[in-house]
């Protein structure tokens, strides 16, 4: 039991690290979204003005990706909010906590649904951020790196004072979350494997006849079934005694050789 609620806080933490991470992940985004007027810079690329020695957006993604990427991020956050504070409250309520296997089973899908899309997600950033650098390098004169563009002047209302570092850290954030949640399913799976071995050591002493009924949870099985089929110990036998008592003629030296003859007849007791 102890190792069973160590693995379950250990999930717990990794929950509030996923919130955490989602929130990052959504914010990081959002807030680059905010300071391009709304556009998604996301596979955007730059152009640049000699005259005025300003980076100006020549393109941009649709929006929709952007709030794709923060839907994922902010449902994860809430999904590992509510699951958090479900436990925290179980605990406080009863002072234990049982695992159902069906919840585990549940956590289980919800955590390959969650890897799927983080996995998207992840990638997303990491192709659109470097798609969006290679284009700043390329356009912008004397930028050896992406996040020297941060340091010069944008075309107004654009703010590209921090757009590199909110990308790094929401593509960051977001490996981080997929690699968080692989860890969870592991440890779901642990769990959900030790409460199978507790459920059969509790089996075998259950009151279920024998060592068979113990092992695969038959009340069917009786302990003459489980009996070995060959050398089973004799039953006791009880000896009835007849004497027949028969006379036989003397020999010559005068010694009666056969007295009597006695016959044994053995029965099986009642």
């Amino acid at each position: 039991m102890m190792a069973l609620t160590g693995l379950l806080l250990l999930e717990l933490a990794l929950y509030a690290s996923c919130f955490v991470c989602g929130i990052i992940t959504a914010a990081s985004v959002t807030i680059v979204q905010g300071n391009f007027g709304g556009r998604c810079m996301l596979y955007g690329l730059v152009s640049y003005n000699a005259t005025a020695n300003a980076i100006g957006v020549q393109s941009s993604s649709s929006s929709s990706l952007c709030y794709f990427v923060s839907a994922i991020s902010v449902m994860v956050a809430v999904v590992c909010f509510s699951l958090s504070m479900y436990w925290v409250y179980t605990f406080c309520l009863d002072g234990d906590i049982r695992r159902e296997r069906m919840w585990m089973n549940l956590i289980m899908a919800v955590c390959g649904v969650f890897l799927f899309f983080l996995l998207i997600t992840g990638c997303m950033l990491k192709i659109g951020r470097d798609s969006l650098c290679t284009s700043v390098t390329q356009t912008v004169p004397n930028i050896t790196r992406c996040d020297e563009a941060q340091a010069r002047t944008w075309v107004s209302p654009l703010k590209g004072e921090r757009f590199y570092n909110s990308l790094y850290k929401a593509e960051t954030a977001a490996w981080v979350n997929f690699f968080f949640w692989i860890i969870i399913g592991v440890l779901v799976f642990l769990q959900r494997r030790q409460s199978s071995g507790l459920k059969v050591i509790a089996g075998g002493h259950g009151g279920y006849g024998g060592p068979a009924g113990g092992l695969f949870g038959d009340p069917g099985v009786t302990a003459a079934e489980t009996e070995p089929f060959f050398n089973r110990p004799a039953r006791p036998q009880v000896l009835r005694h007849i004497d027949t008592i028969e006379a036989f003629p003397l020999d010559e030296d005068g010694i009666r050789t056969h007295a009597c003859r006695a016959q044994w007849i053995s029965s099986p007791s009642p």
